[in-house]
């Protein structure tokens, strides 16, 4: 008993995530979340309410770690651009396999179609769109791209995002991560500022 009230509910949530990758957010039984975590269904109906009320505290969890996930990748390059490449991999990291995008779109219906779990969808797409473009903000401040409209490449950069692990699911050409550095790259291309070079001084014979 002492063993089961030691585990926080952090740990069972990540634990629950591991299994909907793996088996999907309708199929996954309590039974699988206790082979992960060794809680009892009971325990995790005494936590959570419901199958539907611990898939609820998981989207909860994701939409208020956004901030700190952009806060902590941010902290560890001085170059915004190098930030913003380890953010957009990161929100990618989850659907390693092709399974694992199926099963994350199937999770992502559920977004769509129920209210609750809509409501922090949008808040967390909000949230990731916003520390796109401070972190556009700050590569056009350090001159690493030109000044353009970061609100909207912000925007365009998320859809590149969604769209490149769903090509990468069908195409399954290299990693999700290559597939995904290589078309955020492409978007940006365009934009980077060019180097400035100091004028060649003329030398007389």
């Amino acid at each position: 008993m002492s063993r089961q009230r030691s585990i926080p509910d952090s740990e069972v949530l990540t634990a629950a995530g591991r299994v909907i990758l793996r088996i999907g957010p309708t199929g996954f039984r309590l039974a699988d979340i206790t082979k992960e975590t060794g809680l009892a269904p009971a325990t995790l109906l005494q936590r959570f309410g419901s199958k539907r009320g611990l898939l609820l505290a998981l989207t909860r969890v994701n939409e208020k770690g956004t901030d700190e996930c952009f806060a902590q990748i941010r902290a560890k390059h001085s170059s915004p651009l190098a930030g913003l490449a380890a953010v957009v991999e990161a929100l990618t990291s989850y659907a390693e396999t092709p399974e694992a995008m199926a099963n994350s779109l199937a999770f992502l219906q559920i977004h769509l179609t129920d209210r609750d779990f809509h409501r922090s969808a949008v808040l967390s797409a909000r949230a990731i769109t916003t520390g796109i473009q401070a972190l556009l903000d700050e590569a056009v401040a350090a001159r690493e791209l030109v000044r353009c409209d970061t609100e909207s490449l912000a925007r365009l950069i998320d859809g590149v995002r969604y769209g490149s692990m769903l090509t990468w699911a069908i195409h399954r050409e290299g990693s999700i991560t290559d597939w995904l550095r290589r078309d955020v790259q492409a978007l940006l291309r365009p934009l980077r500022a060019s180097p400035r070079r100091g004028k060649k001084r003329k030398t007389r014979n």
